[in-house]
């Protein structure tokens, strides 16, 4: 049974995407990205998102403060809502379900 079905990367967004056949997206972010490609940035849709790796990484939504991202937990943005990543120790990688 295979699950990958789409890779992308491209020299625009700091991250690669391996989208699965369900449609939901693994993104990783390498550790090695300068903080300044994590900019605050809206979807074009509702998200739901969970952690699978990554220590001290931060999830800051607009006019809110930052919250650390903990694996295991789910996370939910709203589409064209503001947010951005603060990067933290090692690489960040997520699943991310789009509504």
């Amino acid at each position: 049974h295979r699950q990958i079905f789409f890779y992308h990367h491209n020299l625009v967004n700091p991250y690669e995407d391996i989208i699965l056949e369900d449609g939901a997206i693994i993104r990783t972010f390498a550790e090695g990205l300068n903080d300044e490609e994590l900019v605050w940035h809206r979807d074009k849709n509702d998200r739901e998102i969970a952690v699978l790796s990554g220590h001290g990484w931060q999830l800051q939504m607009d006019n809110q403060l930052p919250k650390e991202m903990k694996a295991g937990q789910l996370y939910h943005i709203n589409k064209e809502e503001y947010h951005r990543l603060i990067k933290g120790e090692g690489t960040l990688k997520l699943k991310i379900w789009e509504k």
